[in-house]
């Protein structure tokens, strides 16, 4: 079969890899029907962190069941199903706590451990998914329609990661919320900060097609402005002090610090950008202002159920983030894409 290999800082392709085949009893393989390269997968692209040899990238994907293991109970060949960016069985103490993504056996695409042996990454034709009942999410009815399949697969991370982030931020009605950071987790966060209340949604971005989605996602304001200018808007616009939440969705030194500075004093800052470039948290700044801040790894597994009924529905669209879509054979120039910032998110058909 064909899958994406990372070979070293810039250097994608599409390479043939040996079927995957069951080899637990509590695994699955799944036919990929749509996968996506996620800002994450650019850390190693462009050389933030080390690729130390040729490995399998991706971690987004939906697609059919086609073989289960003998111990599989919940999924069936035929199933559509979604699979989060990590593995996980649903059941330990972490996953009974809500936090899938720390699940005590599971385990990431792309990686091996020693229960659960290699897990193939996401940008392939098929998968083998481990702990099959605990990590697939299985959509109703069968193969959806197609238009839907865009939006089904945000469901995997960046929707999730978004309303991860409104959660940690404390998002409730009437909230006045900045987002910083305009890529498809916070636009999603935009979308999950409509749907949980906020009064008020500013999206911080210079980008005009994304700002006319964060627009159309239920943002009431746009701020182009970075650094001191910036937090300046945001102080000007909620009182001279700032709005009650932000959202930080990028993950850089610069991006958490206009979130810490940019929220009121009390406020609350929910972070989900994955921290490469060295944020830091300045605890004299914290302590100075009241300001918390929470979030993390988005344990997206456990908001599936909760957000799959309004993406089925249209009530949320999240699929409207993929803005560009190519042939599975093309992963090299969807890379190159959302590098250059000529494409918010790339969608690979296999």
């Amino acid at each position: 079969m064909r899958a994406t290999l990372i070979h070293a800082e810039r250097d994608i392709r599409v390479e043939d890899v040996p079927d995957p085949v069951l080899s637990t009893g509590l695994d699955a393989i799944v036919r990929v029907v749509a996968a996506c390269v996620c800002g994450s997968d650019l850390w190693p692209y462009r050389g933030v962190t080390a690729v130390a040899a040729p490995r399998r990238i991706g971690h987004e994907f939906v697609g059919v069941v086609e073989e289960v293991g003998e111990r599989v109970a919940l999924v069936r060949p035929g199933d559509f199903v979604i699979a989060p960016f990590y593995q996980c069985d649903n059941t330990c103490v972490n996953c009974r706590n809500g936090m899938t993504v720390h699940c005590l056996d599971g385990g990431w695409w792309g990686s091996e451990t020693a229960t659960l042996g290699f897990a193939d990454a996401g940008q392939g034709e098929r998968v083998r998914v481990p702990l099959a009942d605990g990590t697939l999410a299985v959509v109703p009815g069968g193969m959806p329609d197609d238009a839907l399949v865009p939006g089904l697969l945000t469901l995997s991370d960046v929707m999730g990661t978004g309303h991860h982030a409104a959660i940690s931020g404390g998002v409730t009605a009437g909230s006045t919320v900045a987002v910083v950071g305009d890529g498809a987790v916070g636009l999603c966060a935009v979308i999950a900060a409509k749907r949980l209340g906020a009064g008020r949604i500013v999206a911080m971005s210079r980008h005009a097609a994304r700002q006319a989605l964060a627009t159309r996602f239920g943002a009431t304001d746009i701020v182009p402005e970075r650094g001191d200018e910036g937090i300046a808007r945001l102080k000007d616009m909620f009182d001279g002090i700032g709005p009650d939440v932000v959202l930080e969705c990028v993950g850089t030194k610069e991006s958490m610090d206009q979130a810490l500075r940019s929220a009121r004093p009390g406020g609350q800052v929910g972070f989900v950008g994955v921290p490469n470039g060295g944020p830091e948290l300045p605890v004299r700044r914290m302590f100075d202002t009241n300001v918390g801040v929470r979030g993390g790894v988005a344990p997206v597994r456990g908001y599936i159920d909760e957000l799959l009924p309004e993406v089925m529905d249209g009530r949320i669209e999240p699929g409207a983030v993929f803005d560009l879509e190519l042939p599975l054979e093309r992963a090299g120039d969807a890379y190159r894409a959302m590098d250059e910032r000529t494409a918010t998110k790339v969608l690979l058909r296999p």
